[in-house]
């Protein structure tokens, strides 16, 4: 089991950067491929990025192509996601979620484990 803990969500600008973190404990995170999603209100909960549990390979979304990097640090328990030339569109609560599988998943269900989520909010 992994318990997750987001953290580095804000109001910014469109066209400025956040970076999320994701904090998991147990010994067992490098064994957990991981994912953001986001939730607008209104909207079901979209997959953003994903990063097998080795960090071998990543998967985003079109819509964050080119602006968004998932990345982790498995000695230090943490996934992130940079978050660059922000949107107002990208506003929504993200979540980290954590899950085994034998490859990457976009699907919300197939992630086991959530975190809380943090608000990120891109004013116009």
């Amino acid at each position: 089991q992994v318990q997750l803990v987001e953290s580095g969500g804000g109001l910014v600008q469109a066209g400025g950067s956040l970076r999320l973190s994701c904090a998991a404990s147990g010994r067992t995170f490098s064994t957990y491929d991981m994912a953001w999603l986001r939730q607008a209100p209104g909207n079901e909960r979209g997959f953003v990025a994903a990063i097998r549990w080795n960090g071998a390979s990543t998967y985003l979304a079109d819509s964050v192509k080119g602006r968004f990097t998932i990345s982790r640090d498995n000695a230090k328990n943490a996934v992130y996601l940079q978050m660059n030339s922000l949107k107002p569109e990208d506003t929504a609560a993200y979540y980290c979620a954590a899950t085994r599988a034998s490859v990457l998943h976009i699907i919300a269900s197939r992630y086991s484990y959530w975190g809380q989520g943090t608000q990120v909010t891109i004013s116009s």
